[in-house]
C-alpha cells in the first residue's frame, strides 16, 4: 500500500468512527503537518474522501465533516437495505460453499465481539474492533454478488451511514438486538431463502428508518 493510500485509509477510518465531529472543519494544513507530507497530497486525499461523501468541499471555505441529519440517515438506510438485500440474494445464487464459509467466519468474529461488548463494563477497547468486524460481515454478505458496481455503491453508502451514526453507535445500547439480527441474517442466507434474507436485512436496519408521516417534519 502506498503512503497516500495509508493516509486515505487513516482519515477514512477517523471520519467514520468519531475522529472528527459532525460539522467540524477539516484543516488541510494541520493534517499536512501531522502526516509530514505535501499540501497537494493532503488535498488529493481529501478530494477522494469527498467522493465518498465523508467530507464536503466548498470553494473558499475548504473541507468540512457533514452534519448529522435524521433525513440523511433514513435515506442512507433505505439505500443500504436495497443494496444489501439484492447483493446478498445474488450472493446466495452465485457464491457457493466458498462464500458460505467466508460469511460464517465473518459472523463468528462479529458475534464474538458483540457478546464481549454486551457484558463489558468498558467498551472502549472494543470500539475499533467492532466497527471493522461489522463492516466486514456486511461486505461479505454481498461479496459474491458478481457486480462491482453494486459493491462500490454499497461501500459509499455504508461509509456515509457509519459516519452519520459514529457518535450514537458508540453507546452500544443496541447490541443485544444486533446479536439476534446478525444470527438471523446468517441463518436465512445459509438456508438459501432469498425472501427471508431480504426481510431479516430490512428488520436489522429498520430502527434507522423514519415513518413516512414523520419525514415531512424533518
Amino acid at each position: 500500500m502506498s503512503y497516500d493510500a495509508d493516509i486515505f485509509e487513516t482519515l477514512r477510518h477517523r471520519l467514520m468512527t468519531n475522529g472528527f465531529e459532525h460539522g467540524q472543519k477539516v484543516r488541510a494544513e494541520h493534517l499536512r503537518l501531522e502526516f509530514g507530507c505535501s499540501a497537494s497530497t493532503i488535498r488529493e486525499v481529501l478530494f477522494r474522501l469527498s467522493t465518498l461523501g465523508l467530507v464536503e468541499f466548498r470553494e473558499q471555505r475548504g473541507f468540512r465533516v457533514p452534519e448529522r441529519s435524521r433525513k440523511v440517515v433514513h435515506e442512507l438506510t433505505h439505500m443500504r437495505v436495497l443494496l444489501e438485500a439484492e447483493g446478498t440474494a445474488m450472493s446466495i445464487r452465485l457464491g457457493g460453499v466458498a462464500w458460505e464459509a467466508r460469511l460464517t467466519a465473518a459472523h463468528h468474529q462479529l458475534s464474538h465481539l458483540e457478546m464481549r461488548l454486551q457484558s463489558a463494563p468498558d467498551t472502549d477497547p472494543f470500539v475499533d474492533l467492532w466497527f471493522d468486524a461489522e463492516r466486514h460481515f456486511h461486505e461479505t454478505l454481498i461479496s459474491a454478488c458478481g457486480s462491482d458496481a453494486l459493491r462500490a455503491a454499497h461501500h459509499q453508502i455504508y461509509c456515509r451511514f457509519r459516519q452519520q451514526l459514529m457518535v450514537e453507535d458508540r453507546q452500544f445500547d443496541f447490541i443485544s438486538n444486533n446479536i439476534k439480527h446478525h444470527q438471523q441474517i446468517l441463518d436465512a442466507a445459509m438456508s438459501g431463502d432469498e425472501a427471508l434474507t431480504r426481510r431479516k436485512i430490512h428488520d436489522h436496519l429498520a430502527r434507522h428508518l423514519i415513518m413516512p408521516a414523520d419525514l415531512e417534519s424533518v
